[in-house]
């Protein structure tokens, strides 16, 4: 398979198909792009906006961003729940039953987080009382929590009473109820999650691997064995088990792409579009992007995150979007959202060697605008650092 071959069946997957981001959007659009990609990344940083709220703005444009709380973080119409996916994430509530093999194993103190299992086989009795407080009190928050100074496990300064309730939320016996802005919420998963739903059956762990396998190939559209083992986080082995058969039942069809050193996986429907892409700011947190070595192999791009490297040595920012044009990825901006003064902030501007700069900084002076209107700020603003920023400000 050629490289523009796998590019176009990735970006098709993922819900870029030149579709019109100008359009009034409404739950329809929202739900069906959430069932497109099967969960949202969560991350605290909103220098710009938080980061769950990005995915869909690339793909649909100018959507209300009230109308995901409503079905995410607020307490009715409950759409999706938050989970351990990739990372903590929002997740569709008919996933819940793939997802519990994953709190089964981490109730047991086999999970994928090492201080939490610790936590869970060293503190029972405070965990139980912790359920306890919950129970009778309704929703909390961890701080509320009593509890006896720091835990002394893991590498966060965490009180006690904020590592119970992590652990919990890993185990699945409390989720995220609701947020007071970014804060977390909790409450007994028996109290947020729906009867309906937590009446379905539990697959076995085979079935449940098997299944989110083939959910990751279809968001993914084509992928390695990581790809397709990362996009929920499975654990290797029961992965490659999954894969084996998947393979051996022809739900996936083994592929070589050309210039890739491993093998990669298609389901048998794949979509193997003609043209497919668009014009989007991508979060660092969007499925697109979020494995580096994917991002090269599909886009020849370069793309590491410097929110945790020191200002000094950062080379492109600190909150930086890959800018896609077409199928490519043709650029980067750090941007911020100076909310007190209403102005969207381009820091730095870099376009990639391959970009022509007229058309990239055409195209990304429309982005930056339509992404200003949805955040409801006033104006964009270019500073003067990178090497497409003399031609952006030509078009803004």
């Amino acid at each position: 398979m050629k490289e523009a071959e796998a590019r176009r069946i990735a970006l098709a997957a993922q819900g870029f198909t030149h579709q019109d981001r100008d359009s009034k959007k409404d739950w329809r659009h929202i739900a069906g792009t959430i069932e497109d990609l099967h969960l949202l990344q969560i991350d605290s940083v909103n220098v710009l906006v938080r980061s769950h709220y990005l995915p869909l703005f690339s793909r649909l444009g100018n959507y209300p961003r009230d109308t995901l709380d409503a079905r995410t973080l607020a307490k009715t119409k409950r759409h999706m729940f938050e989970c351990w996916a990739h990372e903590a994430s929002l997740v569709p509530l008919s996933l819940h039953p793939l997802m519990r093999w994953r709190m089964n194993r981490a109730r047991n103190g086999d999970g994928n987080y090492k201080a939490y299992d610790q936590f869970t086989r060293e503190e029972a009795d405070f965990l139980k009382s912790t359920l306890a407080f919950i129970e009778k009190n309704g929703p909390t928050t961890a701080s509320e929590i009593p509890d006896a100074g720091k835990a002394g496990i893991g590498w966060w300064s965490w009180s006690k009473g904020k590592l119970a309730m992590e652990t919990l939320f890993d185990n699945g016996l409390v989720t995220t109820s609701h947020r007071d802005g970014f804060e977390r919420i909790y409450d007994l998963s028996e109290r947020v999650i729906p009867e309906a739903i937590r009446a379905l059956p539990t697959p076995s762990e085979e079935e449940s691997f098997d299944q989110l396998t083939l959910l990751s190939a279809q968001a993914l559209g084509i992928g390695t064995e990581f790809d397709l083992r990362d996009y929920f986080r499975l654990p290797v082995k029961d992965a490659r088990e999954a894969m084996q058969r998947l393979v051996a039942s022809k739900q996936l069809i083994e592929v070589q792409v050309e210039g890739w050193p491993k093998p990669a996986y298609i389901r048998p429907d794949v979509t193997r579009a003609r043209k497919a892409g668009g014009t989007a700011l991508l979060s660092p947190f969007d499925p697109l992007v979020w494995h580096r070595d994917r991002a090269e192999r599909i886009f020849g791009f370069d793309y590491r995150i410097e929110i945790y490297t020191p200002e000094p040595k950062r080379k492109y920012g600190y909150y930086v979007l890959p800018f896609l044009n077409g199928d490519k990825l043709v650029g980067r901006v750090c941007l911020k959202a100076d909310r007190e003064a209403g102005v969207l902030r381009a820091n730095a501007i870099h376009m990639e060697p391959h970009a022509d700069p007229k058309e990239t900084a055409e195209a990304l002076a429309t982005e930056l605008r339509r992404m200003q209107k949805w955040l409801d700020l006033e104006d964009v603003e270019a500073a003067n650092k990178g090497n497409l920023a003399k031609d952006l400000k030509k078009f803004l």
